[in-house]
């Protein structure tokens, strides 16, 4: 860390390591006065409504065809972003002065049958589940044809295998070849169990369907319900429907076939087979528990088709004005992907825009963009503004960035991740995703009081949002990341009603073609988020101290490995 005098200070003391909301000795309290450098708050002024607007209006448009991975609609919105960014005076960020990272990707077109039978072992008796309404799949596996017959069917609890806690749900038992219907969800029940009522990465269904085919089972059938996975059926009928896309396999093991069913048609298998599905639920919320065969079993076979297509990471970096730290890079981070063309809903629409997801923050990015661009002199460490692929088909493109080499982890300072923003008007509060795993949240509340906002705690704990976005790839190797956006306490508005609007946009617009820029959209609580992001940014980059993750994280070890790496012997 350098010394006071040895470089100039725009933010003397932004970004010190906070314990217990207070600064260490020695650092200034400016920010906990509520009180931003005249500079930053000036920058911020190019965060403006019309510009956000434009930039969204453009990205969630028709011509850019919902923007899927590998289609012509991708093309066309990662030379848009590229050409802001160099119109802003960024630099390319990768290797050989590309704006772009690609990488390639495999789809996945699983031609699944109508309807989907279980028997019992008995042979007595049978139900069977119609595609779509009832049950939906894909294969998980990159080979052109998914096939087993008269596989067992056993229900494995939670799923999870988690040493730290004590919890195995599997106990050794020998699940090849076989069937496993699991839970969307981790123990919440009893508050000294994995994090009590939040949802971990253990209650992810990317993880479910990782966790099956480390069994060797050959499929996965995930029970879905409204209240653990944090959307209504819809959602999973739209996102598994048509071409799923995967990175390249390796050597990890793939599920054959992952599938879900709705919360009626997984009562009904259970009790196929004699059993009440909320009983082995309330099996399964003991470490005790064991997998229980239910005396079903079933076939499956279908072709798959497979395509090798590519798609791309977008990225630009401001430098930073301190040589002795400008390899240190702080990152903002916006995924660029939607759905692009599929199922039409009622009116017949085929393009799912995604204007709110994530249009809106990838507006919001190229202003905080712009923002740091303005300043007379740019932030002691680097900037990078970075737009991945491929983020609604399982963070594949963080996931290929955290790993490519093409920024080493310990040079990564934080990720700021930009989604789902609040197009309803502004907030007193912000809500943090994931609340409670770094020194960046603390650095947030302090600079949120410039804005008279506070931080609260996301309402829907079990909807496990923070391992849902683009953060979660760079957290896992080891960059302290944050996710936060306007909370639901709505200024002029009564109680309940920010609550309401954000639960009715899950059920009505999340990953459906009706996401879509609207008339009625308010721009300014979108500012406020955007300009917050700077504001908090900015602090991070010209700080004297790196963020951290809190005591005990479950990224903290990691971390330190990363920055130990990079320290050298």
């Amino acid at each position: 860390m350098m010394d006071e005098t040895s470089h100039g200070r725009r933010f003397a003391g932004w970004g010190c390591t906070i314990v217990l909301a207070l600064f260490l000795a020695g650092c200034s309290t400016s920010i906990d006065e509520g009180k931003i450098p005249d500079e930053i708050l000036t920058a911020a002024n190019v965060i403006q409504p019309e510009t956000l607007l434009e930039s969204v209006t453009r990205l969630a448009s028709d011509e850019f065809e919902g923007r899927g991975p590998g289609t012509r609609g991708d093309r066309l919105a990662r030379e848009y972003l590229a050409s802001r960014l160099q119109e802003l005076g960024y630099e390319p960020a990768f290797e050989g002065g590309q704006w772009e990272q690609p990488f390639k990707i495999v789809g996945v077109d699983s031609r699944m049958p109508e309807s989907w039978t279980f028997r019992t072992s008995a042979g007595d008796g049978e139900v069977a589940f119609r595609f779509r309404d009832e049950y939906m799949g894909a294969s998980g596996a990159q080979q052109p044809a998914v096939s087993f017959k008269d596989a067992e069917v056993v229900f494995v609890g939670y799923g999870i295998q988690a040493p730290e806690e004590d919890w195995d749900d599997f106990k050794s038992a020998d699940l090849r070849g076989k069937v496993l219907l699991m839970l969307n969800d981790d123990p919440g029940h009893d508050p000294d169990l994995f994090a009590g009522e939040r949802k971990l990465y253990y209650g992810r269904w990317t993880y479910k369907f990782e966790s099956a085919a480390r069994q060797g089972a050959a499929a996965a059938i995930i029970v879905h319900t409204t209240s653990s996975a944090g959307y209504p059926w819809q959602v999973v009928r739209t996102s598994w429907s048509g071409e799923q896309f995967k990175l390249e396999a390796g050597e990890e093991p793939l599920m054959p076939l992952e599938a879900w069913l709705t919360e009626d048609a997984a009562t009904r298998l259970a009790a196929l087979g004699g059993h009440d599905l909320s009983e082995l639920i309330e099996r399964a919320r003991s470490r005790e528990f064991h997998p229980v065969p239910l005396g079903v079993s079933t076939s499956m076979s279908f072709p798959v088709s497979l395509r090798e297509t590519e798609t791309a990471n977008v990225a630009g970096i401001l430098r930073g004005s301190d040589h002795e730290v400008a390899d240190q890079v702080l990152i903002y981070s916006a995924h660029h992907d939607h759905l692009g063309i599929g199922e039409a809903d009622a009116s017949g629409d085929t393009i799912y825009n995604g204007a709110l997801d994530n249009g809106v923050a990838m507006a919001q990015a190229l202003d905080i963009a712009k923002a740091f661009a303005g300043l007379a002199q740019a932030p002691r460490r680097s900037v990078m503004i970075l737009f991945p692929a491929a983020e609604e088909q399982g963070l594949l493109g963080s996931n290929y960035f955290a790993h490519s080499g093409a920024l080493h982890p310990g040079k990564m300072v934080a990720d700021i991740n930009l989604e789902l923003g609040n197009v309803w008007g502004r907030t007193r509060d912000i809500v943090v995703f994931g609340q409670g795993k770094s020194t960046l949240e603390d650095l947030l509340a302090l600079t949120a009081r410039h804005q008279q906002r506070t931080v609260t705690a996301e309402g829907d704990l079990r909807a496990g949002w923070y391992y849902r976005s683009d953060q979660f790839s760079l957290a896992r190797v080891g960059v302290p990341s944050i996710w936060f956006r306007s909370g639901t306490d709505f200024i002029d508005r009564p109680e309940g009603w920010g609550a309401e609007q954000f639960a009715d946009w899950i059920r009505r617009h999340y990953h459906q073609p009706i996401d879509e820029v609207s008339d009625d959209w308010r721009f300014d609580g979108l500012v406020e988020d955007a300009r917050l992001a700077f504001y908090l940014g900015a602090a991070v980059a010209d700080g004297d101290r790196l963020p951290e993750w809190y005591a005990g994280d479950e990224f903290e070890d990691e971390r330190k490995a990363a920055l130990q790496a990079v320290a050298g012997p």
